[in-house]
């Protein structure tokens, strides 16, 4: 197992690509935690890994909030004895054109999308120096530094923030031991990818027409993506923002 014994701390593990990486995580053998501003999703995810033979537990924490981030981080170490991968996962979205988006909704999706990630760095990157190094990968999107689309001003500026975020970290610390990457994944099987009223055989139909691969991409895929970044096999992989979409931006 790659990541056999492994600590590896998952934001916004409640639901969608945190959960399944938690889950992929867990099945190499990880240690894995599990943070978000809810319980009852994080209880979920812990159920499922712990069902597949797996071990998990949850913290909750806002990852827009720094004092928030640095207890969860100081958590997972007196709890672990360390820390060694982190995945910044969490993320909200809005729609609305730029003169129509209200301000508190802009300052919510950049408050955790993008200083969400800054903050969540901020503390683990210590965390990790202190024990000899570690793995972070951010997750960012199609949407921002590749692909920009009307309505989503908010989610773009956030995300592609994310990836400028990333490979600045990247080549501060990875002469230190700790390596920074990013993956911007296009459309999946989430419900995040369905316009408002649409079904699954809609959205189907309307990614067959849009992505050169013709179908959204699955957790797996985005999970094996994650897993990849952070293991052993990358380790000459610094700054890199992988994109993971099925072509739509190639």
């Amino acid at each position: 197992m790659k990541f056999q014994d492994k600590v590896v701390l998952v934001t916004g593990g409640g639901t969608g690509i945190g959960r399944a990486v938690a889950r992929g995580f867990a099945r190499e053998g990880a240690r894995v935690v599990v943070a978000a501003r809810g319980p009852e999703a994080l209880e979920q995810t812990v159920k499922l890994i712990e069902s597949d033979g797996g071990r998990a537990s949850a913290l909750v924490a806002d990852v827009s909030d720094s004092a928030s981030v640095a207890g969860l981080v100081e958590r997972v170490v007196a709890r672990h004895g360390g820390l060694d991968v982190a995945i910044n996962n969490a993320g909200v979205f809005a729609m609305g054109e730029v003169a129509d988006l209200p301000e508190e909704d802009f300052a919510r999706v950049v408050g955790v999308n993008l200083t969400g990630v800054f903050l969540a760095m901020k503390h683990e990157i210590p965390a990790m120096l202190a024990g000899g190094g570690g793995v972070i990968v951010n997750v960012a999107s199609q949407v921002g530094t590749h692909k920009r689309i009307p309505g989503l001003g908010a989610y773009a500026a956030s995300k592609a923030g994310v990836t400028a975020l990333t490979r600045t970290a990247a080549l501060e610390y990875i002469g230190r031991g700790v390596r920074i990457n990013a993956i911007s994944p296009g459309p999946h099987d989430t419900s995040m990818s369905m316009r408002p009223g649409e079904t699954e055989a809609d959205r189907a139909e309307r990614i067959s027409r849009q992505l050169p691969i013709g179908r959204v991409g699955s957790l797996d895929e985005i999970t094996g993506s994650v897993l990849w970044l952070a293991s052993e096999d990358a380790a000459f992989v610094v700054g890199a923002d992988i994109v993971v979409d099925g072509g739509s931006t190639a």
